[in-house]
């Protein structure tokens, strides 16, 4: 699959591979990866000298070469980026989303191409086997690498996130082995390398020196399917070296080739059952862990064992904010953990196959797994896909050897259910090249590629961050096509883009999902952020590193924060995708349990109740929920409520938590609860008994005293207050910033065109009369005629005071408002707040599906939200009220509040959490209506329901001392 074509206009020379439009050449045939054998082998990852030139052709290959003196020589850890190691001294990294960071003219690449010496030296084990071969691997190389031992050539290669072994045996001594590696950051494949991610050179995945005994194990391919009607799996284990394939639990002891069909229990994402079996060739005995499983498209539909899935995924690309994306076990391990917590059931392995240690992961825990190809050119979108890779028969073979490497790599794991052909590839020849040698290879699985929306070389219809109504129309069969697109299953690869405060709109998706049978879900973008951990910033995004072409924060949209910190987001995904549903008329002491899962029965789980008055819980007890089977749904019985409340507000909250241990969970883990009001909130009331008295230059009101200029309150209740006013700016989140290319209206730009950010507050008059004192106000941006007429209306009965806010809209307002309320600041001794609402985490119009309505408490520090680039955050939803700096508050209606210790303009005007310094001032938003959040920082904006388009409002807010 490979060949050589010297780049046009050029004399031959010794880098010449570097720009070669071929794969490599010397690589041995790839195979299945496996994690152990009772081979040996030896690890080469540890410290490596390292030299680093500017070019390609700097130095020469004398290092390559036997007795080199190294000494002076710097060291880097293997794996690893040479850019993130040195501090600095070793270049930087670069970020861009599409936009190749060199001149597009391929398969030319930059003559300042850094360029990495390494150098390892080793000696063989005592007892290393004379007899018999060696195999040196390289799991994971970026961009292009030349590789020597003992001063012999012995081959280069291309393809980052694929393995590459070659034969050296023949070249091994007992001592003083030297393996000499150079490593280019660019080269021809970087043309296909694309995706949207740091640029990190190194060698950044294992490297391996395998013993292979005589008659050991070459390539061996497991099939083990499943019959959903016969409950039996069939297992043939085809091997390139005859052997017999034993699984004790099973009774199997066959020859390789041959089939056995015997009862057993099936693997699927959400009941892992994997078999431990053994491969025994005359040199080589290989550990297999089998999992029985029939993956088919059967009337329009993705089946697993006879059933349709419906994935609850992420993208997820590889990454730690020190390594990058050198990973090791324990990080994939968490990964996995995570998202089983987290009620994720499938992964899309953006944009390229990971390390192979995370698919034995996938299998043992329970994920379904998108494998998808180390292939994206997106940047040639820059010249309408002109002179496309994927449609140049040039780039044929390094094409089919990329799509060869990931199959025969990671055909043996029963997560695998889908090959993906890459991504933002544009289309073209090379691709159903690539489509038609995993069919002809692997038969058992689907084929995946978003950028066939004619459905030529694929099994599923597939799209990118579709909106919800053009979703519905997809699941109605309403989207038009081809009839083969018509015919096929759809689902999301990537939707509710989580860069910042969101993404929105994720519980409406669901529900489309779970309406349509042809909706078979989505993978969220993305799984974590991709932040670089930096003194400087606390994490780096792109241009931080001074890179000249770069785009910004764009690398930093996970459901988790660079360091693993679940997001808002992630948690408010978990409870969008609940796999058990629990809703109910609490009036009737009725609940409805409905099993959402696609093979499991609820025997797992255990269900329990509690009943809170005003929030707080004051009774709890178990409930009797049947083993539903997956699709079934049961009415199941409350107790009597256990208190009235008398008059206060009372509720239900339902989970169903892990009855016992699970291997991803402990006993008690929270799948999915629902709260269930019974007796709703009643306001309360504020006689306007007392009277405002003038004094001099302030106004007296109850227990509270005003300026007498502006109205503007100064205490309450003896607490100093700053600045009350009407609030409508927030610092714009990266989903209100929007994306140039999607066709909603980008509110961010939009708001700041209009002067939101820059409100002035003119008072017309103040008026202490009767039983109130009113402000009447204009809230208007400078160089418009829009406004909002503002009244502030100030009633006490003595102890209580009240303050309603009257709001009217003046002229043509062409977009929705960022948020409405008041804003004012306490002191900075502020810190505890108690709130009765919705918590733990934040909240707003379309991500509120995890505000669970009780009482809560935090210090103002640990109500933010750390977003990389600092953004609009914090919001608890639903509060009917709030204690905080000696004053207590409630809404009527229920508002959103918010407190930080720097004002909205600081925050909007920070580009990293390093920026924000605490101020002597807690800023204090209580919010009548928020925005929704959308996802527009690649997908669509907020839906029209969560808008908050600018109309006459009232909302008021009762102030008074906290209760003990």
């Amino acid at each position: 699959m490979s060949f050589r074509t010297s780049p046009t206009g050029r004399s031959q020379s010794a880098t010449d591979y570097v720009e070669d439009v071929s794969p490599g050449a010397g690589a041995l045939p790839p195979r299945a990866w496996y994690a152990s054998s009772d081979a040996d082998s030896l690890s080469l990852n540890g410290s490596w000298r390292f030299r680093l030139s500017p070019a390609a052709d700097t130095e020469d290959e004398s290092f390559a070469a036997d007795g080199y003196d190294s000494g002076d020589w710097a060291e880097v850890s293997v794996p690893g980026h040479w850019v993130l190691q040195g501090d600095g001294a070793f270049g930087a990294p670069i970020y861009t989303n599409h936009r190749y960071p060199f001149p597009v003219d391929p398969p030319r690449v930059p003559d300042e191409n850094p360029t990495g010496d390494h150098l390892r030296y080793f000696d063989l084990p005592g007892g290393w086997p004379a007899e018999g071969g060696g195999v040196l691997r390289f799991d994971g190389v970026e961009s292009c690498a030349r590789v020597w031992l003992n001063g012999t050539d012995i081959g280069e290669f291309k393809g980052s996130r694929l393995p590459h072994e070659f034969a050296v045996g023949h070249l091994l001594r007992p001592r003083g082995n030297v393996l000499a590696v150079r490593v280019h950051q660019w080269s021809s494949g970087s043309y296909l390398e694309d995706q949207d991610q740091w640029w990190l050179p190194g060698i950044f995945r294992d490297v391996t020196l395998l013993h292979r005994p005589p008659g050991g194990v070459l390539d061996f391919f497991v099939h083990a399917s499943y019959d959903h009607v016969g409950g039996e799996g069939t297992l043939r284990v085809d091997s390139d070296v005859d052997g017999r394939v034993t699984v004790p639990e099973l009774g199997v002891d066959v020859a390789t080739g041959e089939s056995v069909t015997v009862p057993v229990a099936p693997w699927t994402a959400e009941t892992p059952r994997l078999y431990d079996g053994v491969l025994a060739t005359e040199g080589e005995r290989v550990p297999l862990r089998i999992g029985f499983r029939t993956v088919a498209l059967r009337d329009g539909l993705i089946e697993v064992n006879g059933r349709p899935l419906l994935f609850r995924g992420v993208n997820r690309h590889e990454w730690h904010p020190e390594t990058g994306r050198a990973l090791d076990r324990e990080t994939m391990r968490a990964d996995v953990l995570l998202m089983k917590r987290h009620n994720v059931n499938a992964v899309r392995t953006s944009h390229y196959p990971p390390h192979p240690a995370f698919l034995d992961l996938c299998d043992e825990y329970g994920l379904w797994v998108i494998d998808e190809c180390d292939l994206e050119t997106h940047g040639f979108t820059e010249q309408a896909w002109r002179d496309n890779p994927v449609d140049d028969d040039r780039w044929t073979p390094a094409l089919l050897d990329r799509a060869a490497r990931m199959v025969e790599r990671d055909k043996n794991h029963p997560s695998v259910v889908l090959w993906s052909l890459g991504n933002e590839a544009g289309t073209g020849r090379g691709l159903t090249a690539m489509a038609e040698w995993i069919r002809g290879r692997d038969g058992s699985r689907l084929l995946h590629y978003e950028g066939d929306h004619d459905c030529r070389d694929t099994d599923v219809y597939t799209r990118m961050y579709a909106p919800h109504a053009e979703v519905e129309r997809i699941g109605r069969g309403l989207d038009g096509g081809s009839r083969r697109r018509r015919s096929l299953p759809f689902v999301l690869c990537e939707y509710g883009h989580a860069m910042g405060n969101g993404p929105g709109g994720l519980a409406d998706y669901q529900r489309l999902f779970e309406s349509h049978a042809r909706l078979q879900g989505g993978f969220v973008w993305e799984w974590i952020d991709h932040g670089v951990r930096d003194e400087r910033y606390g994490f780096a995004y792109g241009g931080d590193f001074g890179e000249e072409l770069h785009d910004g924060n764009f690398v930093c949209d996970g459901l988790l924060f660079p360091d693993r910190t679940p997001s808002p987001g992630l948690v408010e995904y978990k409870k969008v995708i609940e796999p058990v549903r629990i809703t109910g008329d609490a009036a009737h002491g009725t609940l409805r349990i409905t099993n959402r899962y696609d093979f499991a029965d609820l025997s797992p789980l255990a269900f329990a109740w509690s009943f809170q008055v005003d929030g707080e819980t004051v009774a709890t007890g178990t409930l009797p929920v049947p083993a539903l089977a997956p699709g079934e749904t049961a009415d199941v019985k409350l107790p009597e409520p256990p208190a009235d409340g008398g008059g206060a507000e009372t509720g239900w909250t339902v989970r169903a938590v892990l009855a016992e241990e699970a291997a991803w969970a402990p006993e008690g883990h929270p799948v999915a609860w629902a709260h269930l009001p019974l007796i709703g909130r009643v306001p309360g009331q504020v006689a306007a008994s007392a009277a405002p008295v003038r004094g001099g230059r302030t106004i007296g009101l109850g227990p509270a005293s005003f300026d007498a200029r502006t109205g503007a309150p100064l205490t309450i209740g003896g607490t100093a207050v700053t600045g009350l006013r009407l609030d409508v700016w927030r610092a714009p989140t990266d989903n209100d910033e929007g994306a140039p290319w999607q066709p909603d209206q980008r509110l961010g730009p939009r708001w700041r065109r209009l002067g939101l950010h820059r409100m002035r507050h003119r008072v017309d008059a103040v008026e202490a009369s009767g039983d109130a004192l009113t402000v009447r106000t204009r809230v208007a941006p400078a160089g418009g005629e829009i406004g909002l007429r503002t009244v502030y209306r100030w009633t006490s009965d003595g102890t209580l005071l009240r303050l309603t806010v009257s709001v009217a809209p003046e002229g043509d307002w062409p977009v929705p408002l960022p948020r409405l309320g008041i804003r004012f600041g306490l002191p900075a001794s502020a810190d505890r707040v108690r709130w009765f609402g919705g918590g733990p985490g934040e909240g707003y119009p379309d991500t509120r599906a995890a505000s669970l309505p009780g009482r809560w408490e935090a210090s103002v520090d640990a109500l933010q939200t750390p977003y990389v680039r600092p953004q609009e955050n914090g919001a608890r939803a639903g509060v009917r009220w709030a204690e905080l700096g000696g004053l207590r508050v409630e809404g009527d209606p229920e508002f959103w509040f918010t407190a930080r210790r720097w004002t909205t303009e600081q925050l909007d005007a920070a580009d990293h959490l390093t920026d924000l310094v605490p101020g002597d001032t807690v800023w204090v938003n209580l919010d009548h209506g928020q925005q929704g959040i959308g996802s527009q920082s690649c997908g669509p904006g907020a839906l029209p329901r969560y808008r908050l388009d600018a109309a006459p409002a009232e909302f008021s807010f009762v102030f008074s001392q906290p209760r003990d």
